[in-house]
């Protein structure tokens, strides 16, 4: 059993156990956290547990190693079958998740501290107005935070690990990016390092007996959010000793999309190899073995704390989150692994919810995006999310079945690629500005692979729109009603309308902040277009701007 040392005192990570809750000052403020959601006069606010697992897709089976989460979770409460994130990369959608902004608003563009990840810009800014922040010193919640939490996170260039973000009341965080065993903790900015011992180490393990601790010490005086930020199934791929034989013959889906020429699209995927060499067929399939190996402990972790939950008598008024980072693709158009892509298999990820109110086996198809998580959790805690400069909506009306309820039609999607301004070693015959290179000269990122997208669904549309920043200024449409694997790109022969349409409605959202996001999308009855704010002075078409320097 794992004892947790209280987190150090503080003006805004004060010891749960000794909150002056008599105060009239707490008070005051926590009247501004009730009545929103629903919660009767005097009943117990519900809690929260928020997991997140890193790199797994839904797309591709992602969901498939996890029955119990499936049962414990999904069949308990609603999947969301368009779940999608606005970065498919690491530190951005973990920025986006924390905040409930566009990564054009947090400016958190890739996993650098150059890219403001974890960066003092970061903290400064950005992570004082997280929603565990407001639930922690506006609604008076424990808040606890275990797994990773952004890439460079602990950097000594950031604070180190002694910098422990407000908002947290019990803080055990990873030192950067993914590990499974020979990493440090941050426990409540105090660095831990843990070895290669399986039973004492195992990072999924650790992270599931820490939570499962949490659970049976806590206060029982105040309700409770707790996120849980597993490794799996990032690389390095360590599965747990009990598992590394599962799924022995368990192959890469080949679906349409696999390992072909990637026709009619930006440059960086038009140069990968097709077909693809025997190794890195191979190569991908190992990988995509492992990575659902590694899932069976997350597996084992969400059952561990929901019988916890209900041991304690807690379950039933307990909300539990379940969804991604991002996707990840295993030799779709000839890419052998990563993410960063516009495509339906890297910004496309498992969203699953349970709680009260929630009816079971209930599936939505409603339009979501990891912008509404904190809009839902300070909505769930009575908490006014109109009140925040959050981008995103709650996602509350739609777990209680609410009906006749207006929602959006589309989202934004954004990604500013990473390169460094020299030529990679692995690929001395590509410029400078390519990264995330493999052995036989395929770049799975580069410095312009900068994009913007609209996802849009409605009644009679279901396309995606995307504009690139490099010298072509690239375009991809697709319609995923006829072409679900986006082979075909329709660029060229869409109605003209409809796409000057998409191009202004992409420019509303690459400037949008709070409110503005949630507008009437391109297919929605209150949708207004002016094709003369199409046009400069010149008369020639407008094009959207991207930013080359989010700081």
């Amino acid at each position: 059993m794992w004892l947790l040392p209280l987190a150090p005192t503080g003006p805004r990570r004060d010891n749960p156990r000794h909150l002056p809750s008599c105060s009239p000052a707490l008070l005051l403020l926590l009247g501004s956290c009730l009545g929103v959601s629903g919660v009767a006069a005097g009943s117990r606010r519900p809690n929260v547990v928020l997991l997140l697992t890193d790199d797994q897709d839904e797309v591709l089976g992602g969901m498939t190693p996890l029955k119990k989460t499936k049962a414990l979770i999904g069949e308990m409460g609603m999947t969301f079958s368009s779940a999608y994130v606005p970065s498919a990369l690491c530190c951005p959608s973990r920025a986006s998740i924390l905040t409930g902004k566009y990564p054009h608003n947090h400016h958190v563009v890739n996993n650098t501290l150059e890219g403001n990840c974890s960066s003092k810009s970061w903290q400064k800014i950005q992570e004082p107005n997280t929603f565990p922040a407001i639930l922690r010193s506006v609604c008076g919640y424990q808040t606890f935070f275990a797994g990773k939490y952004l890439n460079e996170y602990g950097a000594p260039d950031a604070g180190g690990l002694e910098h422990v973000p407000l908002g947290w009341s019990y803080w055990y965080a990873l030192e950067k990016n993914s590990k499974y065993y020979n990493y440090t903790l941050s426990i409540n900015g105090k660095a831990r390092k843990h070895g290669e011992n399986y039973s004492v180490d195992y990072l999924t393990d650790v992270l599931a007996n820490i939570s499962l601790g949490f659970l049976d010490y806590k206060s029982n005086s105040e309700p409770f959010f707790m996120m849980i930020s597993t490794p799996a199934p990032h690389s390095p791929w360590t599965a747990a000793p009990q598992y590394q034989k599962t799924f022995q013959n368990v192959f890469a889906p080949r679906n349409k999309n696999f390992n072909i020429h990637g026709t009619n699209k930006h440059w960086l995927i038009r140069q990968a190899k097709t077909p693809m060499t025997n190794s890195s067929i191979q190569f991908l399939d190992s990988a995509f073995r492992k990575r659902w190996q590694t899932l069976l402990s997350v597996d084992d972790l969400v059952e561990k704390l929901v019988k916890r939950l209900e041991f304690n008598g807690e379950l039933n008024n307990t909300y539990i989150f379940y969804t991604s980072d991002n996707g990840y693709h295993t030799g779709q158009f000839s890419l052998p692994i990563d993410k960063r892509q516009l495509y339906e298999f890297d910004i496309k990820v498992p969203l699953l919810v349970r709680g009260p109110g929630i009816k079971p086996n209930q599936t939505s198809k409603m339009l979501v995006a990891n912008i509404d998580l904190g809009p839902t959790i300070l909505d769930i805690a009575g908490y006014n999310p109109n009140k925040t400069q959050m981008d995103g909506m709650s996602l509350l009306p739609i777990l209680r079945g609410a009906s006749n309820l207006t929602w959006r039609s589309d989202v934004l999607v954004e990604y500013q690629g990473e390169g460094r301004n020299v030529t990679d070693p692995t690929c001395p015959s590509l410029s400078p500005g390519v990264s995330q290179c493999f052995p036989d000269c395929v770049c799975e990122d580069a410095y312009n692979n900068t994009y913007a997208c609209v996802r849009t669904m409605s009644t009679q549309w279901n396309l995606q729109y995307c504009e690139f920043d490099d010298q072509e200024v690239f375009v991809e449409v697709y319609n995923l009603t006829a072409d679900p694997d986006q082979i075909t790109n329709i660029a060229k022969s869409i109605d003209p309308e409809l796409l000057g349409k998409m191009n202004y409605r992409l420019m509303m959202l690459q400037s949008c902040s709070g409110p503005t996001c949630r507008t009437p999308g391109v297919f929605d009855p209150g949708y207004r277009f002016d094709p003369r704010l199409m046009f400069n002075n010149h008369g020639s078409v407008r094009t959207r701007r991207f930013s080359k320097h989010p700081l």
